[in-house]
Order: structure tokens, then C-alpha cells, then sequence
């Protein structure tokens, strides 16, 4: 299943739970440079220097926007951490890992 080729569903059905912690390290094998922190999928990218990490960020916010689920980051100098989860779940859906999967084609 290449998750980078879907998009992430919005609103998600009423009654979506979040994702077994089986059914979500299976996903994770699809990006397995992003790690599982509790509910969190989390990934910290190291670029060149800070505009570069401003350039990753305007493209991650585009991205985020687009696809209508929005991670939370941070930038510190020229490393962008990166963390995602759905709300509407409180903990992990398949959005977070078809996410995850676009942000690795940036």
C-alpha cells in the first residue's frame, strides 16, 4: 500500500477510533524513519541551515493544508521536528501515516 499516493480522509466517520497499537506499527513500516511515541508519530529532519529549514516548513504547511491534517512542528535552527496525531481520534489514524508518507517525498 503506498500511503504517500492517497489522501488522508476528512472528516473521518463518526465513530472512528484511533488505530491499535498493532495496526499502527504495521503502518509504520511504511515509514520507518518516523518513530511511534505513545499516540504521537514523530520524525526530526536535519537540513542544510535555517532557510532551508523555513523553505521545508512553508512546504510542510503547504502540504498540511492540502491535505487538510495539520502536524505540529518545530524548528530549531536547521532541524525541523515533526509530530502527528488526529484529534478528532486522540491518538493515531491512517492519516497520520499517509501524512507522514508525503512529508518523506518533501
Amino acid at each position: 500500500m503506498n500511503l504517500a499516493n492517497r489522501h488522508c480522509r476528512v472528516p473521518l466517520p463518526k465513530g472512528t477510533t484511533k488505530l491499535e497499537p498493532a495496526a499502527a506499527s504495521e503502518l509504520g513500516r511504511e515509514v520507518p524513519e518516523w518513530e511511534l511515541r505513545g499516540d504521537r508519530l514523530t520524525r526530526t529532519f536535519a537540513l542544510k541551515d535555517f532557510p532551508d529549514a523555513m523553505n521545508f516548513v512553508n512546504a510542510l504547511a503547504a502540504l498540511a493544508e492540502a491535505e487538510n491534517h495539520h502536524p505540529d512542528f518545530t524548528v530549531r535552527y536547521n532541524k525541523v521536528e515533526i509530530s502527528t496525531w488526529t484529534h478528532d481520534v486522540d491518538g493515531l489514524s491512517e492519516n497520520d501515516f499517509i501524512l507522514a508518507a508525503k512529508i518523506d517525498r518533501l
